[in-house]
């Protein structure tokens, strides 16, 4: 029986200062898509608002810009996927046994407080889906409940892009939160890598993370994994 993935990416096309573009971190989406699609998975993008998906131009420089970056770049139909995806009131959680929150900065800002990602999220998981996500991708479920009123993150282990690495980075003054600090303050237990910027995934029953986009194809492995299991 095929499984059904829903991916979800960003609309926000810069930081706050326009002139700092962002967007989707792309081979956050293709890594995890080569894994999936190896496999037979069905595949589906989602977005905050939907419609266009705007991709962060430093993830289509060297090194990031890798074969399965250049692949989809050069696809006129995986282009096209970012181009118009649906929103969340056209998604039914139920066809889904999996949700991959894929990153890029942007999602720092319409993630969290999506409403309709929010209830997705909660359905797949209470459903007994998976529920994954790598680097600012776990911004997605900063605000998701569980019917009982508990965050799903509260006591659970996970990871995402950490405070160091925003501040590597060079953009610590620019974004709008800390995510580590808040993912803590709602209960989470974070962890992370020895070293910025190496891959690093975290699997708490049918909840995985991974830490950045070096993260993004073994964080897919392990939500294959579980799939297998179900």
């Amino acid at each position: 029986m095929s499984r059904h993935i829903l991916h979800v990416a960003t609309n926000i096309a810069h930081f706050d200062n326009p002139a700092h573009p962002t967007g989707l971190w792309l081979s956050e989406l293709t890594h995890a898509w080569d894994v999936f699609a190896a496999r037979g998975y069905e595949q589906r993008i989602v977005s905050p608002r939907g419609g266009k998906v705007p991709l962060d131009p430093r993830a289509l420089k060297w090194p990031m810009r890798d074969a399965s970056s250049r692949a989809w770049l050069s696809n006129p139909a995986k282009m096209a996927l970012l181009s118009s995806t649906p929103c969340p009131a056209d998604i039914n959680p139920q066809d889904y046994d999996a949700i991959y929150f894929t990153g890029g900065h942007g999602v720092m800002w319409d993630f969290p407080d999506s409403e309709g990602l929010q209830a997705i999220t909660r359905a797949v998981w209470e459903k007994g889906g998976i529920v994954s996500a790598v680097c600012h991708g776990y911004c997605g479920l900063l605000n998701t409940r569980l019917a009982n009123g508990s965050f799903l993150v509260s006591g659970r282990k996970i990871t995402g892009f950490s405070w160091t690495e925003e501040r590597l980075a060079g953009v610590s003054r620019e974004i709008p939160y800390n995510a580590e600090a808040e993912m803590k303050a709602r209960g989470a237990l974070y962890e992370k890598a020895l070293l910025p910027f190496m891959s690093h995934v975290v699997a708490d029953g049918k909840l995985v993370t991974g830490q950045n986009p070096s993260s993004a194809r073994a964080t897919a492995k392990k939500v294959v994994s579980l799939l297998g299991g179900l």
